[in-house]
């Protein structure tokens, strides 16, 4: 065990030393590489090899300046990122981030936890991550248009359907997407499966909206059933007020539980009849407004500003779906003295390290993000199937598909909690269930 204690104490030194200013990317490979260390000590060959070496280092990172105009005709300069970090089990696959925060270190972090995620899905795709720290909020249709093109006259020559197929994530939208693919296809002609998440209209997926709001609760729903459990008449927060937060909440309704909170960064409302699914859709996804409207509309709601996790109720699953680093050490408290047995996350590394360590202190099982946010990634994968094929499946079809890879992730993790001994830690479960098969596919095709 000494050896792998020192392998790992090395490679964390490697990686501090390297990229020191990079915090959110040491978070997430810090965590992950703590975690392997039983999957190191039965498997030896991994450290000769120093796969973990060669994982935690992208295969490639590319930045480029974003020149475009806005519509008071003065020129703006954005900065644009692609990091395709692992290809060992397939071509690239991640989404692009627009948003203030995006920088490198936070784009490394999702394309390392990428890997895993997609990984795990079982499908043949690899990691990779992109965006910009464009802010589409306040702009035009017009000025995002100009953006996207300019955003992707860059990013084309980096990108193929068998190389590198970007997707949608914070920002980024059916409207982005649309733009995006509409010059890709202008620079290089039709290929639809260039990217994912597109319109109908143009190679898109049923079910891809809702896939990662949905395989969600899909998870959870496999999750607690492995507990003696059942989600009907739970009551739930959920963080968030986008597709994942929107199509989580719809599907926990449909499966019995009641969930009594959304949000977006200026606020949340709690409403202890239970959301109205209705009227969140209307607000965000028709009117593109603010969640405080949501109370303005339901007299039964009210509306705070600041973190929905700082609010005092007694509730049963916390499902935070919004962004990285939403709960730390002190909402985690917060959580566990609220009674919550499950904590199953929709967005991107949501809990920090603290938090984390909260939730196992009290025994409260935890789902991991790279686990129970994979649906959208699953059904990513299946629409380059789709376009591969020249077909489209159902919604029935594409659903049934998602369950069931949701299902099996789940399975997946567990096994490997219950093959390391882990007592019930899920984290680390995906973790190793999801770096093995990497780790495998790395040892076979040599030193690349």
């Amino acid at each position: 065990m000494a050896d792998v204690e020192n392998y790992i104490k090395n490679l964390k030194e490697k990686i501090t030393n390297r990229d020191p200013d990079q915090s959110e990317f040491q978070e997430a490979v810090f965590t992950v590489l703590d975690s392997l260390k039983p999957v190191l000590k039965k498997h030896p060959e991994y450290i000769k090899a120093n796969i973990l070496g060669l994982m935690v280092e992208p295969e490639r990172v590319i930045q480029f300046r974003i020149p475009w105009q806005d519509d008071t005709g003065n020129f703006q300069v954005n900065r644009g990122f692609r990091v395709q970090f692992n290809s060992a089990i397939g071509p690239y696959k991640g989404g692009l981030r627009f948003h203030p925060s995006v920088n490198l270190s936070i784009i490394k972090f999702l394309g390392f936890e990428q890997i895993l995620k997609n990984s795990l899905t079982g499908l043949p795709i690899g990691g990779g991550k992109g965006g910009s720290d464009f802010d589409p909020k306040g702009k035009s249709d017009s000025e995002i248009m100009r953006f996207c093109q300019s955003f992707m006259t860059e990013l084309q020559k980096h990108i193929g359907p068998d190389l590198d197929v970007p997707a949608g994530d914070i920002g980024v939208g059916g409207r982005e997407i649309g733009y995006l693919y509409g010059q890709y296809k202008r620079l290089n002609g039709s290929q639809n499966g260039i990217l994912t998440g597109k319109g109908l209209q143009y190679g898109g997926s049923l079910a891809r909206t809702e896939a990662t709001g949905f395989g969600l609760i899909y998870y959870l729903d496999a999750l607690i059933k492995d507990q003696n459990d059942t989600l009907k008449d739970k009551i739930v927060k959920i963080s968030g007020a986008g597709n994942v937060a929107i199509y989580a909440l719809q599907k926990a309704q449909e499966n019995g539980a009641k969930v009594v909170t959304v949000s977006d960064s200026n606020g949340y409302v709690y409403d202890p009849n239970g959301i109205d699914l209705a009227t969140v859709k209307q607000i965000k996804e028709v009117e593109r407004g603010r969640i405080k409207e949501y109370a303005e509309k339901i007299k039964s709601a009210q509306y705070f500003e600041g973190s929905v996790w700082d609010q005092d109720i007694e509730y049963d699953i916390a499902l935070p779906c919004a962004t990285q680093n939403e709960i730390d050490e002190k909402e985690a408290q917060m959580i566990v003295k609220d009674g919550v047995k499950y904590v199953a996350e929709g967005a991107n590394m949501p809990s920090d390290t603290g938090a984390i360590k909260v939730y196992k202190d009290n025994k409260v099982i935890y789902g991991p993000a790279k686990a129970a946010n994979a649906g959208g990634v699953a059904v990513s994968a299946l629409e380059m199937s789709q376009n591969s094929e020249r077909l489209s499946w159902s919604f029935e079809d594409v659903d049934k598909q998602l369950q069931s890879i949701m299902k099996d992730i789940y399975e997946k993790t567990a096994a490997a909690d219950k093959e390391y001994d882990l007592g019930k830690d899920f984290q680390a479960g995906a973790n190793i269930a999801g770096f093995e098969k990497v780790a495998q596919a790395m040892l076979a095709q040599g030193l690349v």
